[in-house]
């Protein structure tokens, strides 16, 4: 499915049909045992990206691409940085805004839109947690080979890793469609994806970082790094 139709999904998933539950799983709410291991795994996922940066990030300006309700967009304001926080989903990003503490307004820009538009600027780093895990390895790359001239340093995100697991959920996903679940994720293994990047014209490495599996969730780092 090309770029432009799957984000269309993505949108239509996250701003209509899910938004109250993506609400609660990125709150204390109580939610279900699937969803607490949901919730846990993108806890230790969000803390592995960030430890990824400096704990001081004064004078940087991060792209938060695909912010959700903004948890990660917090703690890097935290630090001092400039965070651009973008979501394809109006209703996130109103929650998001609703959630920042009053004394960080001002180092926060939120935008609900694509996460890839060029008219963001350029920044310092980029993080990118679980908001591409619904694209093809050539759309992945091409827009990797498009934010290495805007990202000054690392580019930071997550992949639904190739595994028998995933693979065998995928395909079961593939064979009972369902109009309330989201779009259907697309597993990537490294040497795969690197190889579409490199073919897309990104010249960093792409290198892997770590695996966090915990229940239904199951996500990889990945980095380009200059």
């Amino acid at each position: 499915m090309p770029y432009d139709q799957t984000r269309a999904r993505v949108e239509t998933y996250f701003d209509r049909t899910a938004t109250k539950t993506w609400e609660r799983l990125t709150s204390d709410a109580p939610v279900s045992r699937i969803r607490e291991t949901v919730r846990a795994g993108r806890d230790r996922m969000r803390k592995l990206m960030l430890s990824r940066l400096p704990d001081d990030l004064r004078g940087a300006r991060i792209l938060d691409a695909g912010c959700g309700a903004g948890p990660a967009t917090i703690e890097m304001a935290e630090r001092g940085a400039q965070v651009v926080a973008v979501d394809i989903s109006p209703q996130l990003i109103d929650i998001a805004q609703l959630r920042l503490p009053e004394g960080l307004r001002r180092q926060v820009t939120f935008h609900a839109g694509d996460m890839f538009d060029p008219k963001l600027g350029k920044f310092d780093a980029m993080i990118a947690m679980d908001s591409l895990i619904y694209y093809t390895a050539d759309d992945i790359g091409m827009h990797l080979a498009a934010l290495e001239k805007r990202v000054n340093g690392p580019i930071i995100f997550t992949v639904a890793p190739r595994t028998p697991a995933l693979m065998a959920m995928w395909y079961a996903g593939k064979a009972f469609p369902r109009s309330d679940r989201s779009p259907v994720m697309i597993p990537h293994a490294h040497s795969k994806l690197a190889q579409a990047a490199k073919a897309q014209g990104v010249r960093r490495m792409l290198r892997p970082v770590d695996r966090i599996t915990s229940g239904f969730y199951i996500s990889e780092a990945m980095e380009l790094r200059p």
